[in-house]
């Protein structure tokens, strides 16, 4: 009785120990940056621009801004938890591809954006500006916004309040508390710092919605976007990959399929 009493507080120990942990270090389990030398040189096959961006608080963020042959509008682009510009770049092939120069932003911390995220409010507040900035190189021309897993908060947030021609979300999670119960059912949700209620911001947006997700997503389970489909206007779609995991659905031949045809649905740029 005395070996099992004993080994039910040692659990209880190392539950409060990791839970502590959770606690205080919540930006090393949910954000894994690649961090670059002010001096590294990208290598891409198509026409990019270095773009630094002050944050409110002074520090610089960085992003690629990549041409397209003949641009119809701009593609913002917020890119998953791990790794930099450097590896998400190629996203832009997707894209470029069917006229739409590509902003990729690195978040505070990744690639070569200066500081470190400590706070929700500072992850949107960083993407704040940096869509100001970018977007107002496009006034009157289409943009769309597309965010990619820990992105698409920030992305249907950035859409609820700026309103683009288009919202496009991969692999989105219906809010963080909800995925990390998903993922680790013993953590509780109220010791999340990062909310990230996608759910929120999505029933706030008054551009069209399309939701892309893998029906073998491994990380983000596929009925998150699945209960995103009650905070949709009756026009936004949610479409399914069949044999898509959670990486490489911008890669994906069915997602550039169905992208093209999303993209050529759009209504044409007001002259």
């Amino acid at each position: 009785m005395k070996g099992l009493l004993g080994a039910l507080a040692l659990l209880c120990i190392v539950y409060l120990v990791m839970m502590g942990f959770l606690s205080f270090q919540q930006e090393k389990l949910i954000f894994f940056p690649e961090k670059l030398p002010a001096d590294y040189v990208f290598r891409f096959n198509r026409e990019v621009e270095e773009i630094a961006i002050p944050a409110p608080d002074g520090v610089l963020l960085h992003g690629l801004l990549f041409k397209a042959d003949e641009s119809k509008g701009l593609v913002f682009y917020m890119h998953g938890n791990a790794g930099s510009v450097a590896s998400w770049g190629w996203v832009h092939e997707a894209y470029t591809a069917l006229g739409y120069d590509v902003f990729v932003l690195d978040y505070r911390g990744y690639g070569k954006s200066q500081g470190e995220i400590s706070s929700e409010k500072q992850f949107y507040d960083d993407t704040e500006v940096a869509f100001r900035e970018v977007a107002g190189r496009y006034s009157g021309r289409p943009i769309l916004v597309v965010g990619y897993s820990i992105g698409t908060a920030a992305a249907a947030r950035l859409s609820a309040q700026h309103s683009p021609t288009l919202l496009v979300l991969q692999a989105p999670y219906y809010s963080l508390p909800d995925l990390m119960h998903s993922l680790y059912p013993i953590v509780p949700g109220f010791l999340l710092r990062y909310k990230f209620e996608t759910y929120t911001f999505v029933a706030q947006t008054r551009s069209p919605i399309v939701i892309f997700h893998g029906e073998q997503d491994e990380i983000i389970y596929p009925g998150s976007s699945e209960k995103l489909k009650a905070h949709l206007k009756p026009t936004d779609r949610v479409i399914l990959l069949q044999g898509q995991g959670h990486n490489g659905m911008n890669e994906d031949p069915a997602y550039r399929r169905e992208l093209e045809k999303v993209f050529d649905s759009l209504p044409p740029a007001k002259p």
